[in-house]
């Protein structure tokens, strides 16, 4: 009997339940990066997620020189956690971008939607790894 019989229904529930996730990104020296991030405003099951952040950051600076990356999610009640590995882009496209627009996002993006500081990070999943039970297991998204 395999320990996690559907990833994307698990992971999917991780990511839509927890209000945190974390994304890595390969800086110019090689390292891995991580930083927390808000859950995803939008996804199509576990392999096209999305979210939001500033243009000027250091991790769009990092994902347009290297689209590897990675998204971790973890739920500490139970203590699991997914890691999925893929590649992200930097959207820019103003419909995109005004779909993806929450209340209170001029916060981060004063100038709103149309802020040149808001753009849209698209993770595209490729493979994971999910830890529950004391176990780990691989699985391919």
């Amino acid at each position: 009997m395999t320990m996690l019989r559907d990833p994307e229904k698990t992971v999917g529930n991780m990511l839509d339940k927890q209000r945190l996730c974390y994304i890595g990104s390969v800086d110019e020296e090689g390292y891995p990066n991580i930083k927390c991030m808000l859950r995803p405003r939008l996804r199509e099951g576990i392999r096209t997620i999305y979210f939001s952040t500033n243009t000027s950051s250091m991790r769009v600076e990092q994902y347009r020189k290297n689209a590897k990356a990675s998204i971790y999610v973890c739920d500490g009640r139970f203590f699991r956690g997914a890691m999925l590995k893929g590649h992200i882009e930097v959207l820019e496209d103003p419909e995109l971008k005004a779909r993806l627009w929450e209340s209170g996002d001029d916060r981060y993006y004063p100038l709103g939607v149309t802020d040149p500081d808001y753009c849209i990070l698209r993770f595209t999943a490729v493979s994971g790894r999910y830890y529950g039970d004391m176990k780990s297991q691989s699985f391919s998204v």
